[in-house]
């Protein structure tokens, strides 16, 4: 039986739609991020889940009861916000108690949750302090801690990371998964950010405009992307994209380039006016390959950025090897047609991949 089950939601604010009859089943134990750019509307349907917004149309349910009409402290849920939202005048352990004393929960229920939760998180050294007196990582541990000790049937993460340096949200993100593989508690996690979303998630749902583009588990989302969308959002840096037209030889783009592509899609494509999609990382620096002009190379340490025009189509290229190519130099490139993804040009959505 799914956790949370939303089912035909809508959210209109006055006569404007946001959220468009979005439909999703997060089973039991799932850890699921909603992504998707700014204004998709994936805070509004965490928002709404938490119940913190009116749902305009369908119904949302919570461990088989629908929530719509409960208020937010009688859904057994609780929420970690991107700004910490920490009482500035309580100290650690004040906050991570404060749901605990209001419930009127015995003393030692509340010290014992509190100092699970301390454990978990490592904040021992810290109970005393004052949110002024913590970093950034540590408000939001603290944050966390308030929501281990109210032990919910669910987990809403609003952006919790992006207020951190990226140094800092490689470990949260660490620290967070971990800690959702120890607690196995439900867990809706939004952020604009692919890479959070692919690294944590069991399933993601891809958003778009208050519709959802797409539900699966990374990988999925990855290697059989289900529109030009899709493509281009997970993956970093996005998929290449070429417009042109499928002949028996392969595709021949606008420009007048031909690109490989599986002899399978060729044949039942041919004549098709499509887009070619292929990733950055699966192109390949080859001596007798189509001639890449560099425009800017951006080393990484263990792979090389290539930015450049293949006959006047823009292509970002990341590569293993370490390169002696200038600005305004050329370089050739391959392609496995294995790897090539073929878009539908009207309706952008995905005719089939090179090898399936």
């Amino acid at each position: 039986m799914p956790d949370v089950s939303i089912r035909g939601v809508r959210k209109s604010f006055g006569p404007v739609e946001v959220i468009h009859g979005v439909d999703v089943e997060i089973e039991d134990g799932a850890f699921v991020v909603l992504v998707g750019p700014s204004g998709c509307g994936k805070t509004t349907l965490l928002r709404m889940i938490a119940g913190l917004e009116n749902i305009s149309g369908g119904e949302i349910a919570i461990d088989g009861q629908v929530v719509n009409r409960l208020p937010p402290k009688e859904r057994d849920i609780a929420m970690v916000f991107q700004n910490y939202a920490l009482y500035p005048h309580m100290t650690v352990r004040e906050n991570m108690a404060f749901s605990l004393k209001l419930a009127k929960a015995p003393a030692d229920v509340i010290e014992g949750r509190v100092g699970r939760a301390t454990a978990i998180l490592g904040l021992a050294d810290y109970l005393d302090r004052y949110p002024r007196q913590l970093s950034g990582g540590q408000r939001q541990r603290v944050a966390m801690g308030r929501a281990i000790v109210r032990n919910p049937k669910v987990f809403l993460f609003d952006e919790p990371l992006s207020n951190l340096d990226a140094k800092l949200r490689v470990q949260m993100r660490a620290e967070i998964k971990e800690l959702h593989q120890r607690l196995k508690t439900t867990t809706v996690y939004v952020t604009h950010d692919q890479i959070e979303a692919m690294t944590m998630a069991d399933k993601i749902v891809v958003m778009r405009a208050g519709h959802v583009e797409q539900i699966g588990d990374p990988l999925t989302l990855y290697d059989r992307p289900e529109n030009l969308f899709v493509a281009g959002f997970i993956g970093s840096p996005a998929m290449n994209f070429i417009p042109g037209t499928v002949e028996a030889g392969g595709f021949r783009a606008e420009k007048g380039t031909l690109w490989p592509l599986d002899p399978g899609l060729a044949a039942r494509f041919a004549g098709r006016v499509a887009t070619y999609g292929v990733r950055p990382e699966h192109l390949a620096v080859a001596d007798e390959g189509l001639p890449l002009v560099v425009q800017v190379i951006e080393p990484t340490g263990s792979e090389t950025q290539v930015i450049g025009e293949v006959s006047g189509c823009a292509i970002v290229a990341v590569l293993r090897e370490r390169l002696a190519a200038r600005p305004g130099s050329t370089i050739g490139i391959s392609v496995d047609p294995r790897n090539v993804h073929l878009f539908d040009r009207e309706s952008a959505a995905r005719l089939g991949k090179g090898g399936c």
